[in-house]
């Protein structure tokens, strides 16, 4: 329980608030941390006493002749959950020291406590992220997945509904402490499930969603988007899938990952249920959306001016007279340059079929394949 990178960070804390030399010693009277290097891993006699009597022990200059590796000071134990884990001492005249005895240990069993629940947060967090990994790759549940369930008070026979929430910065990682602020958001319910996945996403699995009005769902998205905001400073973007039995959740899963990718700007909550084009886009693979550029308005992305041109066109509908205004060029120029498209290109945008070729490549182009 008392490891000594725990052991070091009490001496460190405790050493903040005194000057003396502070010791931290284990159940067998053997000093794992301390503001003096050369008694670490030495005896404590003393320490032990106070260990087996689970009281302090003031330690005299006489009693350094008598009591192994100890210097004049007091020992206090250090109790966690009723049971001595360990001793610290603080180094000087009894009488000068002893007033700081129960705020040290105090101190010290506090930031034992926090380590203690910390690590049950992060035991918690991994068992979580485990179970839901296999629940979405499994496609047959057997026993053990059942047992696992039931062990984390997972209800399987819900429809379930699951939301990712990511967010990007580089270089970023989030401390424990943020972590553990995300399970608290007040909303969740009985049902729900928030789980840490990776680095740099949250899984939200709504239970009983297909109950709550499309309107107050979303609300409740944004809520919880702004939430996330709020505890981890950084932009969030979120993906949601549809409602789906609990056997099913990988389609729901998919889904949501499926439009996280479509969005291109952060800060965004998006719905697979909205996507139209995206949904088809992102089924198809890398190399083929580069082929499909090239082969459509590869050649015209070496003149920048008619790139230009193209994409006001686009942006204006195709209003000849409007995407001339927008260039600043006569309307001649703008029919010079169209023809000089469809010769580089081979496509000719007053076509709707080339048209759209066009479109979906400027598509590719900017969402896609950067």
């Amino acid at each position: 329980m008392l490891i000594r990178e725990l052991a070091e960070k009490v001496v460190a804390e405790v050493r903040k608030l005194l000057t003396e030399d502070i010791i931290v010693v284990d159940t067998t009277g053997i000093i794992i941390a301390s503001t003096d290097p050369k008694r670490i891993d030495t005896f404590h006699e003393g320490a032990l006493i106070a260990c087996k009597q689970k009281d302090k022990i003031v330690i005299s200059k006489k009693d350094e002749a008598i009591l192994q590796g100890v210097k004049a000071g007091i020992n206090l134990p250090v109790f966690f959950q009723g049971d001595v884990i360990g001793v610290i001492g603080i180094t000087g005249t009894p009488d000068t020291v002893s007033p700081y005895g129960e705020i040290i240990r105090k101190m010290t069993e506090l930031l034992i406590s926090e380590s203690y629940y910390t690590e049950q947060l992060d035991w918690q967090s991994r068992t979580m992220e485990a179970f839901l990994f296999d629940w979405i790759q499994l496609r047959d549940w057997d026993s053990t997945f059942i047992s696992r369930a039931k062990l984390l008070n997972i209800n399987l026979e819900l429809n379930r509904r699951i939301m990712i929430a990511e967010f990007k910065h580089e270089s970023f990682h989030l401390h424990r402490e943020a972590w553990a602020s995300v399970f608290t958001w007040n909303e969740l319910g009985n049902d729900d499930l928030i789980v840490r996945w990776g680095n740099n996403r949250i899984i939200c699995i709504f239970a009983n969603a297909e109950y709550q009005s499309k309107t107050y769902f979303k609300e409740r998205v944004i809520r919880f988007q702004h939430f996330l905001t709020e505890q981890l400073g950084l932009p969030i973007t979120i993906g949601v899938g549809a409602v789906v039995n609990s056997v099913k959740l990988y389609e729901s899963y998919q889904q949501a990952e499926r439009a996280i990718k479509s969005s291109t700007i952060n800060n965004r909550i998006v719905y697979d249920e909205d996507l139209r084009l995206e949904m088809i886009l992102e089924e198809i693979k890398r190399e083929t959306k580069n082929d499909f550029i090239q082969r459509t308005i590869g050649n015209l992305l070496e003149d920048k001016d008619l790139e230009y041109t193209l994409r006001a066109l686009l942006d204006q509908n195709f209003s000849l007279k409007n995407t001339a205004d927008v260039l600043h060029v006569h309307i001649n120029t703008l029919h010079y340059r169209l023809k000089k498209i469809s010769e580089l290109t081979n496509l000719n945008p007053r076509h709707l079929d080339d048209l759209f070729l066009i479109y979906l490549a400027f598509v590719l182009l900017d969402k896609h394949t950067k």
